[in-house]
């Protein structure tokens, strides 16, 4: 149904008569949002109307632009807009805490990535991300073997975030619990400098300039960044800098390739480690002991290059293209104890990872009225040369030693994809897709000694993920869907590491995971000025991975079982009188094993021998979250924003013996917005934590020694302001 159907519908039933409407200006004022609604001062002319309306999300994560209230899945896109974004600017999790289903949290250890997980997916992950897959500009950041990292991820650059949830992340491949994709802007009109400055509490700091424009050939969009914190924690201090670009070139009139590049650096980023939950009430400020003993930190190096090329074939078909290629460089000091590796088989407290990867993906799209259909292919390749250092030399700690790991381990897959949409009836649309995957791990073992065999292998997974949704406008503002599919999950190359019989060599006895998902949705517009959404949703997960053995800083895996994930997620969007702006995400998620397995705990635990019965709740995953957000005013003038976070309790191991306790935390932040006759000036100031709440901001699921919490950052101010010359 069209956007004119959809207005013509509404002046004939009105308000009054759809209940759906009368149900969601309930919940407005049950949320405190009636009492707010008022007339309006009188602004600007856009602003005025932006005060009115929300604006239309357009999304592309189903490989296709569509309107996100037209797609039969749980979708979002947050818009991101430097001139209008009052914060720092640096971590993703600023941005996907407007999003239901989504847990983000920034672990405040730039030594570790941030803790993303979708659904429950993704939450055992004790560094990088796994289980979600990434994206910046259609490159993957998720490596063949589901791991990845977001620390390359330009906000200062970006249009949007998108974030797909539930079945129809399958289509993505391997480890799709979700899909998070990042787009840098385009480049276009007159040309436009921006330029940032931020500081605030505990030495933080953040600078940017970004140069972007274009014409009806070119267009181009260019960001430089530095941020450094002397951390909030001791022993957590960091620097990052990084660079992205985007330029695109309009070949002919029918084709136009874009040049895409990014690079980052983080030199030595100091990590605190966790807490036991006693030292975390005692001082949450303080660090493990062995965090200062062995210098425990981490080096990231990444830059990585891509051509996107598209080209109309005819009236209704079309080409993309995509190829990249980069590298990515790690070194991390590890708190791991001399004694522990003594043994011969121990590759050592020293990780040294040098990445290189490359892809491709190319699919033709063929568009006939109601009907599209897409075909598509993509090659996926990463070789890891993995070295191995003993973390001292004789009695000092925290340098590099003796080398005790060399292999190169290889992870590439070989998929095949189709989907097609098919608008069936005037009210009615259906969304189906099929996707085959062959992933394949191999290791060449270089590091071979009398005590310590060959370990080289290999090992091939492959899966085929079906997914089916329909979608129904029972009205022009009310549309509901129900979606169906499959989906896998290999185990990474860091699950793969160690064997649980102490034995040498990678544990390719590990089977994938294999999941069967189903969600109900339903999605709202109310008139031109709110949005509400609500799923319901469960997977079933057979084979899932979960902890074996612990010692000597080695953790090792096993499949399990069967493992369930369900709940409801909610969101609403709502634009009153007055310029006020109200924003809701809620999350119910019950996540539990479903079938009774042995594990370990502590450390040193050679042989699983504690008992997780069915029903345990998976570690990692918080049963409940909710966010809202209060904002007044727009771009120029006064604007104030009021936000609340609470989060329930986490369960920190697999046996639910311990969890890092609820929260509930404010913040607040005022901006003014200048008009200039050259551009715009923008000065703000944020208050994070306003009553100095005690919390834990993360958790480290399973960790042997029991130090699972990291705790939040206390009370936090920031002050910035932002700059634009030119453009508009």
């Amino acid at each position: 149904m069209t956007n004119t159907q959809r207005t013509e519908y509404r002046s004939l039933v009105g308000a009054s008569t759809n209940p759906v409407r009368t149900c969601a200006i309930v919940l407005a004022a049950a949320t405190g949002a009636a009492a707010l609604v008022g007339p309006a001062p009188v602004w600007a002319a856009e602003d005025a109307e932006d005060a009115r309306r929300l604006p239309n999300v357009v999304v592309t994560a189903t490989r296709s632009a569509r309107d996100a209230f037209d797609v039969p899945a749980a979708i979002d896109a947050v818009a991101i807009d430097s001139l209008g974004h009052d914060g720092l600017g640096v971590h993703l999790s600023e941005v996907l805490a407007q999003i239901p289903g989504v847990l983000a949290r920034n672990r405040n250890s730039h030594a570790q990535d941030e803790q993303i997980a979708i659904r429950g997916f993704g939450a055992r992950s004790t560094f990088g991300v796994r289980g979600v897959r990434l994206y910046t500009d259609g490159i993957p950041a998720s490596m063949p073997d589901g791991s990845g990292q977001v620390s390359h991820f330009n906000l200062g650059s970006a249009a949007r975030v998108e974030v797909l949830r539930g079945p129809f992340s399958a289509l993505y491949g391997n480890s799709s619990g979700g899909v998070i994709q990042i787009f840098t802007a385009d480049g276009e009109g007159p040309p436009q400098l921006r330029a940032g400055l931020a500081g605030g509490s505990n030495g933080i700091g953040r600078a940017g300039i970004n140069l972007r424009g274009g014409g009806e050939r070119i267009g181009y969009n260019v960001d430089l960044s530095h941020f450094r914190t002397d951390g909030w924690r001791a022993h957590s201090a960091a620097e990052r800098h990084a660079f992205n670009s985007k330029v695109s070139w309009n070949v002919g009139g029918s084709a136009t390739l874009t040049l895409i590049g990014n690079a980052v650096s983080v030199p030595e980023a100091q990590d605190p480690l966790g807490l036991t939950l006693a030292q975390f009430r005692e001082d949450p400020r303080q660090v493990a002991a062995v965090a200062a003993q062995f210098n425990t930190r981490k080096s990231v190096a990444q830059a990585q290059a891509g051509a996107i090329w598209e080209q109309a074939l005819g009236p209704h078909t079309s080409l993309r293209i995509l190829a990249y290629s980069g590298n990515r460089a790690v070194e991390q000091y590890l708190a791991i104890p001399m004694a522990a590796q003594n043994s011969p088989l121990h590759s050592g407290g020293v990780i040294d990872l040098d990445s290189d990867y490359h892809g491709t993906d190319a699919r033709w799209t063929w568009n006939r009225g109601a009907f599209e259909l897409t075909l598509g292919a993509n090659y996926e390749n990463q070789q890891q040369k993995r070295l191995g250092y003993l973390n001292h030399v004789g009695d000092v700690l925290g340098v590099r030693g003796t080398r005790r790991r060399d292999e190169d381990n290889r992870a590439y897959n070989i998929d095949q994809y189709a989907q097609a949409s098919w608008r069936f009836a005037a009210n009615a649309s259906l969304l189906a897709g099929v996707r085959h995957s062959t992933i394949r791990f191999r290791s060449h073992d270089r590091y071979i000694t009398a005590a310590n065999p060959d370990d080289s292998g290999s090992r091939r997974y492959s899966a085929t993920t079906p997914v089916l949704g329909v979608l129904v406008d029972v009205s022009p503002s009310t549309g509901l869907y129900a979606t169906w599919g499959k989906g896998f999950e290999t185990p990474t190359f860091a699950e793969l590491a160690y064997r649980s019989d102490a034995g040498s060599g990678l544990n390719f006895g590990l089977e994938p995971a294999r999941s069967r998902n189903a969600e109900l949705g339903a999605k709202l517009r109310v008139g031109e000025a709110v949005e509400s959404a609500l799923a319901v949703f469960r997977a079933s997960t057979d084979d899932e991975l979960a902890i074996a053995t612990n010692a000597g800083g080695r953790t090792t895996f096993q499949n399990i079982g069967n493992a369930r994930r369900e709940g409801v997620e909610a969101s609403l969007s709502a634009r009153l009188g007055g310029r006020w702006n109200l924003q809701l995400a809620g999350t119910w998620l019950d996540a539990t094993f479903r079938s009774p397995f042995l594990t370990c705990t502590g450390s040193p635990c050679t042989t699983p021998a504690t008992p997780v019965a069915a029903g345990t709740r998976i570690p990692g995953v918080p049963r409940s979250q909710l966010r809202v957000a209060l904002t007044h005013g727009g771009e120029y003038g006064w604007r104030t924003s009021v936000q609340v976070e609470r989060m329930s309790a986490v369960p920190v191991n697999d046996i639910g013996s311990e969890s890092a306790p609820a929260y509930a935390i404010a913040g607040i932040d005022v901006g003014y917005g200048f008009r200039l006759s050259s551009g715009t000036l923008r000065a703000f100031a944020s208050i994070d934590n306003l009553f100095d709440r005690a919390h834990v901001g993360s958790v480290i699921v399973n960790e042997g020694n029991g130090r699972f919490h990291e705790p939040g950052i206390g009370r936090s101010v920031l002050v910035g302001a932002q700059w634009h010359w030119g453009g508009r």
